[in-house]
């Protein structure tokens, strides 16, 4: 079962970054129901090791904290693959996400390697835009990279389930964990 782990949005942050989307001129954009704030990406996870995963996570002692949107960027280079709404970095966000790595690590389920950046992922590209499609992108980055969007109290994080089909994939909450 393919799973991740992520703070869930509030319905009055999730409007305005779908305002944002409605300008987006290329690009597949993230269905309102699927935005979230990744802490980690677990991958494929068998069902046997499930309550593990669970278990872990339960034993995660996160704090509270204000989650700040800071503008917008793109992942991928010259060819990116993921326009995103940048969240700063604060120190409990950042203990957060080391915790939850780690607590999972304590069950045998090791993460890939990866330097950790906070973010909401707006749309994806399934190829890499065109010159026409750049710079259009590039005048919407312009127009909308430093639009306001509401920051928001993190007071808990989340399993979930992803099921991939014909469409946007299926954003399924399995647990919920309260932070303190």
């Amino acid at each position: 079962m393919r799973c991740f782990v992520a703070i869930p949005l509030p319905e009055t942050v999730r409007d305005a970054l779908a305002v944002l989307q409605e300008g987006l001129p290329v690009g597949r954009a993230t269905p309102y129901d699927n935005l979230h704030l990744t802490l980690a990406f677990l991958g494929e996870v068998p069902e046997t090791e499930l309550l593990a995963v669970h278990e872990a996570l339960s034993g995660v002692c996160g704090a509270r904290f204000t989650a700040v949107f800071e503008g917008m960027d793109l992942f991928g280079g010259r060819q990116p693959k993921i326009l995103f709404a940048a969240v700063r970095r604060n120190e409990a966000l950042m203990a957060l996400h080391v915790s939850v790595r780690t607590g999972l690590a304590g069950v045998g389920l090791v993460l890939p390697r990866e330097r950790y950046r906070p973010h909401v992922t707006l749309a994806r590209f399934n190829r890499a835009p065109g010159r026409d499609e750049a710079a259009r992108l590039g005048r919407y980055l312009e127009a909308s990279a430093l639009a306001p969007v509401p920051g928001f109290d993190a007071e808990s994080f989340a399993l979930f389930r992803s099921d991939l089909g014909n469409g946007p994939a299926l954003h399924t909450e399995l647990a919920f964990y309260p932070l303190r």
